[in-house]
């Protein structure tokens, strides 16, 4: 299930979903880092800024989920996503995962707009990844025929390692992660009682 054995093109042609978010992920990253383009106006554009999203600037509760602040950071979170989007994206159709993968992203940063500081300035996947983790654990929770002992045993290791890991590491949007996974697991709880 989480085993990727696909060729390149099988990837593409099985997951749209999936590959759409990384390749928007990686062209927003060249945006902002080739040095042929005004990079820093793009990222401040498209930064989580809590002040700014008072002071009306509204899209910035979903733009922060398609920008990262490095090559290693969007790596990780691209690895991830190609790791556990997959399956995701199978069980429930692009368009249901993609709406899960953005509302998870943006209750992550609302979350961080109230809990943070007016200053705080915030990009990344992550709240969105916590959320696909929450999602899971719905379903080892809520619908437990949908995966495999083995699947869940997985699902619960890296959840529990990546909130671990959230408190451990410098320079993490904390708030992001537990609001990501917090959402994830209820809008998971919401929409496995309608299956």
């Amino acid at each position: 299930m989480f085993t990727r054995t696909e060729s390149f093109n099988e990837f593409i042609r099985f997951y749209p979903a999936v590959t759409l978010i990384i390749l928007f992920n990686l062209l927003i990253f060249l945006m902002t880092s080739l040095p042929i383009l005004p990079g820093d106006t793009i990222f401040e554009s498209l930064a989580g800024v809590n002040l700014y999203i008072m002071e009306g600037e509204v899209w910035r509760l979903a733009t922060p989920i398609f920008v990262h602040s490095g090559f290693p950071h969007l790596l990780f979170n691209s690895f991830s996503l190609v790791l556990f989007g997959p399956a995701l994206e199978r069980m429930l159709g692009k368009a249901k995962f993609t709406a899960i993968y953005l509302l998870t992203g943006i209750s992550a940063n609302v979350a961080t707009l109230f809990l943070e500081p007016m200053t705080y300035i915030h990009v990344g996947s992550s709240g969105a990844i916590f959320g696909l983790f929450g999602f899971y654990l719905a379903m080892i929770l809520f619908r437990r025929g949908m995966l495999s002992k083995e699947n869940s045993q997985t699902i619960m290791t890296i959840a529990a390692i990546g909130v671990i890991m959230t408190f451990v590491q410098p320079n993490i949007n904390i708030t992001a992660h537990i609001f990501g996974l917090i959402a994830g697991l209820l809008i998971g709880r919401l929409f496995l009682t309608k299956l």
